[in-house]
């Protein structure tokens, strides 16, 4: 079970119980016009606690709260490819440009990067996605190559394509006032 702190956030390993408020922040993105650009994500019960329950169990799944709160802002993910980690988060709407993705993905680098000696991150976004492009910039990502990438489709069955950025991190931004332990 890994915990992190922050000046403003909790950041722990996400729990199976934690599936009510994955479930809240499904529904929000599932509203978003970024959701296109992202696989589809389930909104029913038993699915969102199925998922939830797999994703704890990765132990790469992060829940994130201000500190003292109950209500979780977003997740932060990471999935595990030979020697680099792959970053995903999620917020729900009402945290955007508050800088709690920034900061809890800072944590959780730095953590990795200290605990475990990973070097190098990556993500992929929607270049169209520009908050979260900013995002990764933010963090010191950079922009290594370019695809077509689809996820669903439209009225019609036409395949709704777009340019996925695959972006790259050899370096982490520390977050202010970010402390771990296990």
């Amino acid at each position: 079970m890994i915990e992190l702190t922050t000046d403003r956030l909790y950041i722990r390993s996400l729990r199976p119980g934690d599936w009510t408020q994955m479930k809240r922040i499904f529904l929000d993105f599932a509203s978003s016009k970024y959701a296109v650009y992202d696989g589809p994500l389930p909104v029913e019960d038993e699915a969102v606690e199925t998922l939830t329950a797999k994703f704890a169990e990765s132990d790469l799944f992060f829940a994130v709260f201000l500190t003292g709160t109950s209500e979780m802002l977003g997740y932060v993910c990471f999935h595990k490819n030979e020697e680099e980690y792959d970053l995903g988060y999620c917020f729900h709407s009402a945290y955007h440009r508050c800088g709690y993705a920034f900061e809890s993905a800072a944590a959780l680098m730095q953590y990795f990067r200290e605990q475990s000696g990973v070097s190098v991150f990556t993500a992929g976004t929607a270049l169209e996605n520009v908050p979260s492009c900013r995002l990764l910039e933010r963090l010191g990502f950079t922009c290594r190559s370019v695809e077509e990438v689809s996820f669903h489709e439209d009225s019609a069955g036409k395949p709704i394509v777009f340019r996925g950025g695959n972006f790259v991190c050899e370096r982490v931004t520390p977050a202010a006032g970010a402390s771990g332990e296990l």
